[in-house]
């Protein structure tokens, strides 16, 4: 559209013809059908959505779409309290910066100060650690997940703190990266009941909820707490209909709030007029962090900060049981938007910022174009430079050190493919020599190739404000042998749980106690298996070579160890 746009404008100058000043601005009227479509599949017999639109800190559109509840053929309204996963850590970051404005405590301290059963890890972790998702701390979600505690169990506080204690090693050196961990901040709600003598559920009505009115929010600490016209959660189910989510755990901190629409726009209010916090609070919410090595990264407090065609945006969205949310700010237009799902298939992110083009499309830079798939060429014709691009020279495996990330990469059908799980591939449109982009995927993904010295291959995957770097291993394969081999006991200090690993059917198997589905082990390389719901196990030996235990990297978990248990087979 830019390069067609100053032609356009330049032939109705000089045909003689009065261009408009500007177009003229939708009505709200003319705004909410269009608005509604982007709803449109959440209908009367399925679960759906909460929409706020916000501004200057008051709604000027909202509505529900779909069920709160199937069973009852409840409506979801705005006034309807719905799970908003992790957009809560905006709060808990305002409980820790609320107590350091009552001089009790400081976001440099170390949280070892407040949470003594924490590890000695050598170099301390700090509340700013914490609050910025740089400490290194293992994921406390994935680590009780992987010890076979299901979302239907009753999870407590206490022993998310006990699996957290027992850690004996950290993703990374505090500050070094930034990697998303649940545990940041659930310890952060430890420290705010530790440093204030009070829940965070009382803390938070205290100082945060009642000042500004929010009548209908509440954290959900205790499982069998009744929330006033609170929705259920579901999933579709392969063969029709939906199945209900639901969640025992009681952890707070990384998530736990029940809201609706209504109370977060009195929350958004607090930005442009603080009743709560301050000025100075308000900043350093949206005062983003600094790695050891001086980056910057775009996550603040409890808030991303970045821009979006064009304009700046503070922004979180959240994810729990089948609960997914979105509420997106930009405050130099004081405009934001809310959207709440009861439906885990939901896009609330991908709505939110469609709902908020149609009301800022003055105001943005043109959207970046999706790169489209390749077409064919009509016989005959010569192919297009990009879609002469021979793919077989590109498959390969491919190892990522840092993460553990295992990357697949196939050619078929003169098309190139990277695998995102088992099954599910993704085509690589290519964009010229050595360079590809992801066709629909959720995010703008390229991939860049290069050869290094010796044959050694590499690739680069640029994604929104990162890039990872892969470079090429040599695939292994497993003989009948080598996997009985390996069948036996294997036990976790840090998870407090025995694995086992065994041949069932000419496969290499990873159970758990019957808690958990047994994993089928696929060889990558060289003493590594990758499995669903496991990025990588690999085996460890010792110098006579012989295994002796494996470690597990899973998600928000690095090298979590187990060791062999002898003769137990």
């Amino acid at each position: 559209m830019r390069s067609r746009l100053f032609p356009l404008v330049s032939c109705l100058l000089l045909a003689g013809l009065a261009a408009p000043a500007s177009a003229a601005k939708p009505t709200p009227e003319e705004l909410a059908p269009r608005v509604d479509q982007i709803f449109a599949e959440y209908g009367a017999s399925s679960p759906g959505c909460a929409l706020g639109v916000v501004r200057d800190g008051g709604i000027i559109y909202s509505k529900g779409y779909g069920l709160a509840s199937l069973e009852h053929g409840v409506p979801l309204t705005p006034q309807t309290a719905l799970d908003i996963g992790s957009i809560a850590k905006q709060f808990t970051a305002t409980a820790i910066l609320l107590l350091a404005q009552d001089g009790k405590l400081s976001v440099d301290d170390d949280v070892r100060k407040f949470i003594p059963e924490m590890p000695d890890y050598g170099t301390p972790i700090t509340l700013r650690h914490l609050l910025h998702h740089t400490s290194g701390i293992r994921d406390y979600i994935a680590l009780l997940t992987l010890g076979g505690i299901n979302l239907e169990d009753v999870a407590t506080q206490e022993e998310s703190l006990a699996a957290i204690a027992r850690q004996k090693a950290l993703n990374f050196r505090p500050g070094d990266e930034h990697s998303y961990s649940n545990s940041g901040y659930f310890l952060l709600s430890v420290v705010v009941e530790r440093v204030s003598s009070k829940t965070m559920r009382a803390f938070a009505q205290e100082r945060i909820f009642g000042p500004l009115g929010m009548t209908n929010t509440q954290y959900l600490d205790d499982h069998t707490l009744v929330i006033p016209r609170r929705a259920s959660s579901y999933m579709p189910r392969p063969d029709g209909g939906f199945r209900l989510e639901t969640c025992n755990w009681e952890q707070t901190g990384d998530g736990g709030i029940q809201t609706t629409v209504e109370d977060l726009a009195k929350w958004d209010r607090n930005f442009y007029d603080p009743k709560v916090g301050g000025p100075a609070l308000i900043e350093q919410l949206q005062t983003t962090g600094v790695l050891n090595s001086g980056e910057k990264i775009d996550y603040a407090r409890g808030l991303a900060v970045d821009e979006y065609r064009g304009l700046r945006r503070v922004s979180h969205n959240g994810g729990w049981v089948a609960f997914v949310a979105e509420m997106v700010r930009f405050p130099d237009e004081r405009f934001s938007v809310i959207t709440l799902c009861n439906v885990g298939t939901a896009d609330p992110t991908g709505m939110a910022l469609q709902v908020a083009d149609l009301y800022l499309a003055d105001r943005m830079k043109p959207a970046d174009p999706k790169p489209p798939a390749p077409a064919a060429p009509a016989t005959g014709a010569a192919p297009q430079a990009s879609s002469a691009v021979d793919p077989s020279s590109y498959p390969g495996l491919f190892f990522n050190p840092t993460t553990g990330q295992v990357l697949r990469i196939h050619a078929k059908e003169g098309k190139l493919f990277f695998e995102r799980s088992p099954g599910n591939d993704t085509e690589l449109a290519p964009l010229g020599p050595d360079r590809f982009a992801a066709v629909d995927f959720p995010v703008p993904l390229e991939m860049s190739f290069s050869t290094l010295s010796e044959g050694l291959r590499e690739v680069r995957i640029h994604v929104p404000n990162n890039v990872l770097v892969f470079q090429s291993v040599e695939p292994a394969s497993l003989s009948a042998a080598d996997r009985a081999s390996l069948a036996g006991t294997y036990f976790s200090e840090e998870l407090g749980v025995a694995y086992t690993l065994a041949v069932e059917e000419g496969n290499l198997v990873l159970k758990h106690a019957n808690r958990l589905p047994a994993r089928v082990l696929q060889p990558a390389f060289a003493d590594a298996f990758t499995a669903p719901g496991v990025r990588l196990l690999r085996l460890t030996r010792d110098s006579g070579k012989k295994v002796t235990g494996f470690t597990i990297s899973s998600g928000r978990i690095r090298d979590l160890g187990f060791t062999r248990v002898p003769g137990a087979n």
